[in-house]
């Protein structure tokens, strides 16, 4: 389970499928190198980081990674939350939480909860996936059109107000150049498919830049001289304050690297149909996330659109993302320099792309198409992205899923009497039907069906009232119900008072194994009499007859006492 891919596949590595991959990762590299730029300055560190991160995690994950062909790096899903952690508690900070979010999402691998990740709701995902992706366009529309202003505010709704009062001051030198990169990105892959677009769009402004003396902004003029090489290993000062304000943030940071990394990783198994390990992937992850802020770095994580280009170039194997990071670790040390040289609107336009891409316009479309609930789920989820912070959006999100689930699981969970004028509502064809029992005078038997969880207890006390004389005997066919929790046995047991207040027998009829063991474990078994708990109605209906002193079909061994016998033999 914990044995990365790397070693399982290298026995069985082909020269041929080598070479192939040595061809996908110098690609997908060479793809790699302006988004790791673009990611970084937008998370609001230097450029530099982004490579490091891309070098170092990207190594990393592939190396260690559960996946044939995940390709790690920076993406866009961190861009929201880092910023935000930058802006209040700096770069040390983030290197903080970066580090705790890689101790997290290790946790969550050797403690294999990799599967668990599937079960967050989909409208959850793509609602807060939506909302960083019109986070990301909104904060590069100052670099795209060159608006002048000394402060953008971190606000949503104020950052438009501030873009709208400055609009009159954009510089149509800088809004040329960033349009010409957003031109050259859309259309360049009908031209090719294996040089990617960004990169075409990056040295052809930067070339035009300079060579016309263009008056836009560069990565020089904004941060200076980038360094081209690796920093040597550093910790971040530790200040318990500042770790207890961080958990929040660097358990949102684990969560998306968790769910960005496995839902690529799936695709990606889609795409070469094979299988990936999760919880190797989360351990991966969280080495990388560790290693990668101790070098200088940011988050990292599986990049879904660096692995899609990873498999259409031919990669198979980890291969292909370790030959990525000695691509750009080249790149960097051999043409570091140079990036200083690269026009923010590039960038701006490389990362409005990647918002559009992100923005997954036409899965939005479809889901407003859906059930009311999962709407709710969806537009409560962007919203909460857009105008507040992604951390409460993600929690605000899962708990209105909760809530939701349990709501329909208690509307699937049904109680109701099945004698009298019910009865006629049974399927005849049913073996196990009431119609054609015979129910002795004073009996009433209701049926409980779906899980008897506390979402289905207001419905099994509304039951019990329905029958305004209390019977003689009350047998609760348990026939449908798989499990219960504390709150349906608190509802029995009480249930169990109200029949001895009132000289009503309880039989329960149809019991399955666990709801026994739990009667057994809360004492409600013995409450109630094992003589009284039966596997089938036939046997209930006996017992009822017994305690009226009619003559019964047969006198059934106790059916706990037979569970238990069951048990020990096994």
């Amino acid at each position: 389970m914990f044995k990365p891919k790397l070693f399982t596949v290298l026995p069985e590595l082909s020269k041929e499928q080598l070479a192939r991959d040595i061809v996908s990762g110098i690609l997908v590299g060479i793809v790699a190198l302006p988004l790791a730029i673009a990611f970084a300055i937008a998370s609001g560190v230097s450029p530099e980081k982004g490579l490091v991160s891309a070098v170092i995690g990207g190594f990393l994950i592939s190396f260690l990674g559960g996946s044939r062909v995940q390709i790690g790096g920076p993406t866009g899903a961190f861009i929201v939350i880092l910023y935000g952690i930058v802006q209040q508690y700096g770069v040390n900070g983030l290197m903080i939480a970066t580090i705790m979010a890689g101790v997290i999402l290790v946790v969550m691998g050797f403690s294999q909860l990799g599967s668990l990740i599937k079960f967050i709701p989909y409208p959850v995902i793509v609602g807060f996936t939506s909302g960083i992706a019109v986070i990301i366009f909104s904060s590069e529309v100052k670099d795209f059109l060159g608006l002048q202003m000394n402060n953008v505010p971190a606000d949503f709704i104020e950052k438009w107000a501030a873009y709208i009062q400055a609009f009159p001051t954009a510089r149509p030198e800088t809004v040329m150049v960033g349009a010409a990169a957003l031109l050259i990105i859309i259309f360049w892959p009908k031209v090719s498919r294996k040089i990617p677009g960004p990169l075409i769009a990056l040295v052809v402004t930067t070339v035009a830049v300079r060579m016309l003396h263009l008056d836009v902004d560069t990565i020089e003029s904004r941060f200076g001289d980038i360094s081209a090489s690796i920093p040597a290993p550093g910790f971040p000062s530790l200040d318990l304050a500042t770790i207890r304000h961080l958990i929040m943030p660097a358990t949102t940071i684990a969560l998306l690297g968790a769910i960005e990394a496995l839902l690529s990783a799936v695709v990606a198994d889609g795409m070469i149909g094979a299988r990936h390990k999760s919880n190797m992937e989360l351990v991966a992850q969280g080495v990388a996330n560790i290693v990668s802020p101790i070098f200088g770095g940011i988050p990292v994580t599986g990049a879904i659109a660096r692995t899609a280009t990873n498999v259409k170039n031919g990669g198979r194997t980890p291969i292909a993302g370790i030959v990525h990071a000695i691509t750009l670790l080249a790149i960097m040390l051999l043409f570091g320099s140079w990036a200083k040289l690269i026009p923010m609107p590039t960038l701006a336009a490389i990362l409005i792309v990647v918002a559009w891409n992100m923005s997954e316009h036409h899965v939005f479309r479809q889901l407003l198409k859906s059930p009311k609930s999962d709407v709710a789920v969806l537009l409560t989820t962007f919203g909460l992205t857009v105008i507040f912070d992604l951390t409460i959006a993600i929690e605000v999100g899962m708990l209105l899923s909760v809530i939701l689930f349990m709501q329909r699981m208690a509307s699937l969970s049904n109680v109701g009497i099945v004698t009298g004028e019910l009865k006629d509502e049974e399927d005849s064809a049913d073996p196990n039907t009431i119609v054609t029992r015979s129910i002795p005078a004073g009996v009433d038997v209701f049926e409980i069906s779906g899980p008897f969880f506390f979402g289905a207890a207001s419905k099994f006390k509304d039951a019990m009232h329905v029958v305004g004389k209390a019977p003689s005997i009350r047998i609760i066919r348990m026939r449908k119900v798989m499990s219960i929790d504390a709150t349906g046995l608190n509802m029995l047991a009480e249930l169990m008072k109200d029949c001895r207040k009132t000289g009503t027998k309880l039989i329960l009829s149809g019991v399955h194994a666990q709801p026994i063991f739990a009667m057994q474990q809360y004492g409600l078994a013995d409450e109630i009499g094992e003589e009284n708990i039966h596997g089938n109605i036939d046997d209930a209906l006996d017992r009822a007859r017994q305690i009226l002193g009619l003559p019964t079909e047969g006198r059934p061994d106790s059916f706990v006492a037979s569970v238990k016998r069951e048990e020990e033999s096994k």
